[in-house]
C-alpha cells in the first residue's frame, strides 16, 4: 500500500490515525519487516501485518493511539507469538507503533507527494516524540525496512509491477479479477474498444491498441506480459514486438506446446535469436492445474506471475544502511 497517502487521507477525514509497522521478526512470522497498518479510532484500517490475535491486540493498541495529542506517539512492542500470543507459530515480532494528528499533515503531505513521483528511502530516528525522518539518497527496494538502535531506514513507494495483458477476452477479463488484490497494476491492451467492460478494477488501464510495438515500447522494464489476444497472427506479432524490445522479464503466450513449436519456429525464421526465444513462457499458468474454465486459467497465471514476482524480490538483496548522521 503506499502509507504516505493513505495516512494523509486518514488525517483528513478522522484528524487522527496510527501507523504500525513490523520492523523485526524471528523465526516463524506471519509478515515481514515492513509490513504496516493504518488504523483509525474507531478500529478501521488498511493493510495488515498478519491477522490473527497479533493484528487484533495490535489494532486495539493503534486505536488508542490514533487520537489528537497522543502521548507518547512512538510505542515499540516485542511480542513473542506463542508466550505471549498463544498462537502457534514460534516467532517473535517487533512493532513499532506512531500516532499522528493535525500537527503532521504537511509533513505527511510532503511524503505522499514524494511517495506519487517514485520510490524513494528515509533515514528515521525513533524518539517519544514520534520519528524525525529525512529522505536519503540510498539504494534500497520499496518496502523494505531496517531497524536497529532507535535508526529506522525505509523503502517507500508503490511496490506494484506492471503486467501488460494482450487481450480483453474471457480469460483476460479473469485475469484482470484474478490481479487486482494482488501487488501488480495492469495496462490492458485490445484492438476492440468494445470488448473492455464498463467497470473493472482500478488497478487496470484499459487501452485500445494501436502497434504492438509502440505497446512494446510503453511496457515498464522489467515487467510482465501476457498474450491472449483474439487472433493468433496477433499474437505472434504483439509476442514477437516483445521479445525484440526486450524489456519485459516474463512473456507468456496463451496456448498449447504444440502453439509453442510454431511461434518459434515462425519467429525463428523472422530472424528473432534463440536466446530471445527461450523467454517466451508457453503454455501459461502453474503446472497441474488443467482446466480450462477462465477463471481457473486466470487463477493458475497470477500464482505463476506472482511466483516469479517474489523469486525477482528476493534477489535483489537489501544493503545495510548507516545509521550514523
Amino acid at each position: 500500500m503506499n502509507v504516505w497517502s493513505g495516512l494523509l487521507e486518514a488525517l483528513r477525514r478522522h484528524g487522527a490515525a496510527a501507523l504500525v509497522s513490523v520492523v523485526g521478526t524471528q523465526g516463524s512470522s506471519p509478515r515481514e519487516a515492513g509490513a504496516r497498518m493504518i488504523v483509525g479510532a474507531d478500529r478501521s484500517f488498511t493493510g495488515t501485518i498478519g491477522g490473527g490475535t497479533l493484528e487484533w491486540q495490535a489494532i486495539e493498541k493503534a486505536a488508542s493511539m490514533a487520537k489528537p495529542g497522543s502521548d507518547p506517539r512512538t510505542v515499540l512492542r516485542s511480542q513473542a507469538l506463542g508466550p505471549d500470543l498463544g498462537q502457534c507459530c514460534g516467532g517473535r515480532v517487533d512493532l513499532l507503533y506512531e500516532a499522528f494528528d493535525a500537527r503532521d499533515v504537511d509533513a505527511v503531505a510532503a511524503f505522499a507527494d514524494r511517495e506519487a513521483r517514485g520510490s524513494f528511502v528515509t533515514r528515521g530516528v525513533m524518539t517519544d516524540a514520534g520519528v524525525r525522518r529525512e529522505i536519503r539518497a540510498v539504494d534500497m527496494p520499496v518496502g523494505a525496512l531496517q531497524f536497529s538502535g532507535g535508526v529506522l531506514a525505509e523503502g517507500f513507494g508503490d511496490i506494484s509491477r506492471e503486467v501488460v495483458l494482450f487481450g480483453a477476452g474471457h480469460v483476460g477479463r479473469a485475469l484482470v479479477l484474478a490481479l487486482a488484490p494482488l501487488p501488480f497494476r495492469v495496462t490492458w491492451y485490445d484492438q476492440r474498444s468494445e470488448m473492455f467492460p464498463a467497470r473493472y478494477p482500478a488497478a487496470a488501464t484499459a487501452r485500445v491498441l494501436g502497434t504492438p510495438e509502440a505497446a512494446a515500447a510503453a511496457a515498464s522494464r522489467g515487467s510482465f506480459a501476457v498474450v491472449m489476444t483474439h487472433s493468433h497472427q496477433l499474437d505472434q506479432q504483439v509476442v514477437d514486438a516483445l521479445l525484440r524490445d526486450g524489456r519485459a522479464d516474463y512473456v507468456g503466450l496463451i496456448g498449447s506446446r504444440t502453439k509453442r513449436v510454431r511461434f518459434t519456429r515462425r519467429l525463428a525464421e523472422a530472424g528473432l535469436p534463440e536466446g530471445r526465444l527461450e523467454r517466451l513462457v508457453c503454455p501459461i499458468g502453474v503446472p497441474g492445474v488443467r482446466s480450462k474454465h477462465p477463471a481457473a486459467i486466470a487463477a493458475s497465471v497470477a500464482v505463476q506471475l506472482l511466483e516469479r514476482d517474489e523469486a525477482l524480490r528476493a534477489s535483489s538483496a537489501v544493503p545495510a544502511v548507516d545509521s550514523r548522521a
